[in-house]
């Protein structure tokens, strides 16, 4: 497996610092369950942030930073998923296995034409998870972005206005970005996709009908 889109440094510093939501975490931590490179460059981020720590010169806080502390450690945030790795006869990476409730037969699909999906709940309110599976050669249709997407193939592969996108790599979308993901004829691709808008489809029709898809 040869992975050639990767995380660029915004979302792995982001990711390291534990500044990103639930949602764009979960697609990270799947990527780098299956790509040896970027976790080399998560644990160079992880230990420069360390060692940048250490050498910061103590300040006096303010008077109630104490108070103000252990409100904090009151609340008991949600950990950002951490990747693991995978047990040789799955397909799905932790952790969204643990997200499913297991591997890909474990899992109800929702016919959508050429696709079916299935929704992922997570505890984040501004990102929408799920988990496409595109028919192998046919197309999704043509859309562009109210916001961010990316998506992560765990299976199969697609090509698209921009690149081929194979097992591992991640493709990082916005609004700029009008395209038609296409799987490859071999199989059909699995991916995970994760948005914070809804998609801005170029059929009326199905502009009509996304709110009853989910999409």
């Amino acid at each position: 497996m040869t992975i050639r889109h990767h995380l660029n440094d915004d979302l792995l510093l982001d990711y390291a610092a534990g500044r990103l939501s639930e949602g764009w975490s979960l697609a990270i931590a799947c990527h780098l369950a299956m790509c040896p490179q970027c976790r080399e460059q998560l644990a160079l981020a992880e230990a420069t942030a360390g060692a940048m720590l250490e050498e910061l010169t103590p300040v006096e806080g303010p008077a109630d930073s104490w108070e103000t502390l252990k409100s904090r450690l009151a609340v008991t945030p949600e950990p950002a998923p951490r990747p693991v790795s995978r047990p040789a006869s799955a397909t799905l990476p932790e952790p969204l296995r643990s997200y499913l409730g297991g591997d890909l037969d474990a899992i109800k699909w929702r016919n959508l034409g050429n696709a079916k999906q299935v929704l992922i709940k997570t505890g984040d309110k501004t990102t929408q998870a799920r988990l496409l599976c595109i028919a192998a050669g046919k197309p999704v249709p043509e859309h562009s972005h109210g916001g961010r997407e990316l998506t992560v193939v765990l299976k199969g592969s697609f090509h698209d206005e921009v690149d081929r996108f194979g097992p591992g790599d991640i493709e990082d979308a916005d609004g700029s970005l009008t395209h038609q993901p296409v799987a490859d004829d071999h199989e059909d691709c699995i991916c995970l996709a994760i948005t914070d808008a809804p998609l801005k489809f170029s059929s009326r029709l199905l502009r009509l009908v996304q709110p009853m898809l989910g999409i």
